[in-house]
């Protein structure tokens, strides 16, 4: 039981976590039986980074399953559970992980994770072990048959590689994949920030104005579950089509100039850089709330709301007040970083149970497509359709609904249009 994690923090509670997610999740209970039967990730070594709490540790056990020789980090300071980190690595998983690590101590376990195995395959979340692939530990690059990628922020940092023709293996484009980003990002997002906020403030969202900051499929989330709570939700865009949507879908639309002045609670959901900064923090109302719920602690610009206050105290835990001079203190949740990690468990088990289904299958279509002298080129692939719609029915079976087939007759019909 080698790798670094908090040995001091309770292993068997954090079993329990993992066994309650475990039961929630039965797409990939079914895929662990199969994969405990057919043993398709035999002799692969696969790099984990990710959220490191309950629903985690049971895909990390169902590659474990598979035969896989699995070692895993967490994918951001505040997110790891140290608890099921600790129950993970009794369970065999070598594990880099703890809560509330500085960031260069995070860069040193993702890199003390890529040493220790040294993989052939490679999930990550947000691109960091990508990143650390292509600089510090590119000698590693070249044993790497390929990876899967399942945020909107690790996207990004694909695309940019792949266009600058320097990614050094294939990568599988979960976040893209129809049973990720129709479910995890709008449902499980949704879910799991109002869950975040509410854990951490304690206050009711009813009648308050809630400013979403970005309306892509994780904002769409956000939105429809403020507004199922009682709250006025105002949305802010950069997108023109996004705006529309969000306008067309009953949502109040201005400028970020002009929501702040109104807000009540802020929500980062874009991906991007200081979408909230200074001149906003001047026109918000004395106790605004802020949170974000983005990948990376970069949405909210922290340092110029710190040289801009008086005093900075930590009120509750996840809750730091920033006095200004004129007598307003604003509130940020959770450091800036994801709200909905920091400050609760992430999404929820069934949700997690569709995309996390998509990794491990993707995992071993790499493998079986390696094996059989078919390797995919260094480029970012879609998850294959077959996979998808795998995952979709076996969700349906899960639930007990079924759904009708087309008929030869219809099927010949639509194969006159392909």
């Amino acid at each position: 039981m080698d790798g670094r994690f908090n040995r001091a923090a309770d292993a068997d509670a954090g079993r329990k976590k993992i066994e309650w997610a475990r039961r929630h999740m039965p797409v990939l209970g079914a895929i662990a039986e199969r994969f405990e039967r057919e043993k398709p990730l035999a002799g692969e070594r696969v790099s984990i980074a990710l959220h490191l709490e309950a629903k985690t540790a049971v895909l990390a056990l169902v590659l474990q399953a598979g035969g896989a020789d699995v070692t895993i980090s967490g994918s951001n300071p505040l997110s790891t559970q140290d608890d099921v980190a600790h129950a993970l690595a009794r369970a065999g998983v070598r594990v880099f992980a703890r809560r509330g690590v500085s960031e260069d101590e995070y860069r040193a376990l993702l890199l003390d994770n890529l040493e220790a195995s040294r993989p052939t395959l490679l999930i990550d979340d947000g691109g960091d072990l990508v990143k650390l692939l292509h600089a510090e530990r590119s000698d590693l690059a070249g044993g790497v048959k390929g990876g899967a990628e399942e945020t909107t922020t690790g996207m990004t940092r694909l695309r940019a590689l792949a266009r600058e023709g320097r990614l050094a293996f294939p990568m599988v484009a979960v976040n893209d994949a129809r049973m990720k980003h129709l479910f995890d990002n709008r449902y499980g997002t949704g879910q799991s920030v109002i869950d975040g906020i509410l854990r951490t403030t304690n206050l009711t969202l009813a009648g308050k104005t809630f400013v979403v900051v970005g309306y892509g499929w994780c904002g769409k989330g956000v939105a429809l579950r403020a507004r199922g709570m009682g709250a006025d939700v105002v949305v802010t865009e950069i997108d023109p089509v996004k705006a529309i949507e969000a306008h067309m879908e009953g949502y109040r639309v201005m400028p970020m100039a002009e929501a702040a002045a109104v807000g009540d609670l802020f929500v980062t959901v874009t991906g991007g850089y200081h979408a909230i900064g200074a001149a906003h923090f001047l026109r918000m109302k004395d106790g605004a709330i802020l949170a974000n719920a983005g990948h990376f602690d970069v949405e909210i610009d922290l340092e110029a709301l710190r040289r801009m206050s008086v005093e900075v105290d930590a009120v509750r835990p996840n809750v730091t007040a920033y006095r200004q001079p004129d007598g307003r203190t604003l509130y940020v949740l959770a450091e800036g970083r994801l709200v909905n990690l920091a400050g609760a468990d992430g999404h929820p088990a069934e949700i997690m149970d569709m995309t996390f289904a998509l990794q491990a299958l993707s995992l071993e279509w790499l493998a079986r497509e390696h094996r059989a002298g078919r390797p995919l080129p260094p480029a970012l692939h879609p998850v294959p359709e077959a996979i998808d719609r795998t995952v979709a029915e076996m969700k349906l079976r899960t639930l007990g609904i079924a759904i009708d087939r087309p008929t030869p007759e219809q099927e010949a019909y639509a194969a006159r249009w392909a």
